[in-house]
């Protein structure tokens, strides 16, 4: 089991604490991951963490897609790998109709076909085989479209990238799923819980099998042993159970109630899957009725203690031992950590690795 840990996006100001992370790196955890909304990048904090440490990978979770070009998240990612020693993992997401519209002013659009374009043109750019050509519903290079000049020309990057930049993205939809499996190499659930693989067991398989359809070398076959699942999964260490339970009261409480409009909420789906229904339909009334404490009150606390380690030290030893056996089935391969506490830290560290 790898371990990393979710450095998140800031607040109204920067938290980010390179002696955590450097306590983390020395107690083996392999990546930090850094993230966007409608503040902070993802990515400048991503450089500043690289240039300060020596061992630990930095990740993005995420770089929203409808932010950039392919072609210029490519560049970035080649950029943050040549410089770090091949430290960079590029994890890319299609955030969501209210920002991507409202913040950045571009159609939301079709998020799996965008996130299967995205990153086969990431890809061709890396590999540098043949100036880049490509075709699809959501991009097309060079451009010829509306206000082209015709002047566009297939190019190869300049950078010669030597780099393995791993490519991860943002998804818990069946479709988004199973496109992860077939050009991604991992995925992050946003939560989940450990004895629930099934949960994406279908998409997964449906994506390996149109990732090996057209394979000559065997060898390259997909599967759980090249594939990361990378589930987020908060950490909150405590002798009060009820209050270490309330961040991940909270948390699912604005991603199952308020994140979408209320028939397109990927996250209540989700809720639905992992078969809490009920309580699904009940957080989002609750959340879109303006009464916030009564939805987080309504969080299952089975499902917090499903996908969240909550409780003092010898309950989170005992939680984790989930997380070992999906760990030894191949179906959680790494665990990024919702916490900075180091000694929460240390007890997940001592347990997994």
């Amino acid at each position: 089991m790898k371990l990393g840990i979710l450095s998140g996006y800031s607040g109204r100001k920067f938290n980010i604490s390179i002696d955590s992370i450097r306590f983390a790196e020395d107690l083996g955890y392999e990546s930090i991951w850094t993230a966007e909304a409608y503040g902070s990048d993802a990515v400048t904090p991503a450089a500043w963490i690289l240039a300060q440490t020596q061992k630990i990978k930095v990740g993005t979770a995420i770089m929203q897609m409808p932010a950039r070009s392919p072609a210029m998240a490519a560049m970035t990612a080649m950029s943050l790998a040549e410089l770090s020693g091949g430290r960079f993992i590029c994890g890319v997401g299609a955030s969501g109709p209210q920002v991507v519209e409202g913040w950045h002013g571009v159609p939301y659009g079709k998020p799996v076909s965008r996130l299967k374009e995205y990153v086969q043109i990431m890809k061709r750019i890396f590999a540098r085989e043949a100036p880049l050509s490509f075709e699809g519903k959501m991009y097309s290079l060079p451009y010829t479209g509306e206000g082209a000049t015709g002047l566009g020309k297939p190019l190869k990057s300049i950078l010669h990238c030597e780099e393995d930049i791993p490519i991860y993205a943002a998804t818990i939809t069946h479709n988004g799923v199973s496109a992860s499996a077939e050009v991604a190499d991992g995925f992050f659930p946003v939560w989940m819980d450990p004895e629930q693989y099934s949960v994406f067991e279908k998409p997964i398989e449906e994506g390996f099998a149109l990732a090996n359809s057209n394979l000559k070398d065997e060898t390259a076959e997909k599967n759980l042993r090249s594939f990361d699942i990378a589930p987020f999964v908060t950490v909150s260490m405590g002798d009060d159970l009820d209050q270490c339970r309330m961040p991940v009261r909270g948390m699912m409480a604005l991603y199952i109630g308020g994140m979408g409009a209320r028939d397109k909420n990927f996250y209540n789906d989700y809720c639905k899957r992992l078969g809490f229904e009920d309580a699904a339909v009940k957080i989002q009334d609750l959340y879109l009725d303006g009464r916030k404490d009564e939805a987080m009150a309504a969080v299952p606390e089975d499902l917090i203690d499903a996908c969240a380690l909550v409780g003092p030290a010898d309950r989170i030893r005992e939680q984790l031992q989930r997380w070992k056996q999906a760990g030894s089935k191949g179906h959680v391969s790494n665990m990024l950590l919702g916490s900075q506490d180091p000694e929460a830290l240390k007890v997940v560290a001592e347990e997994m690795l």
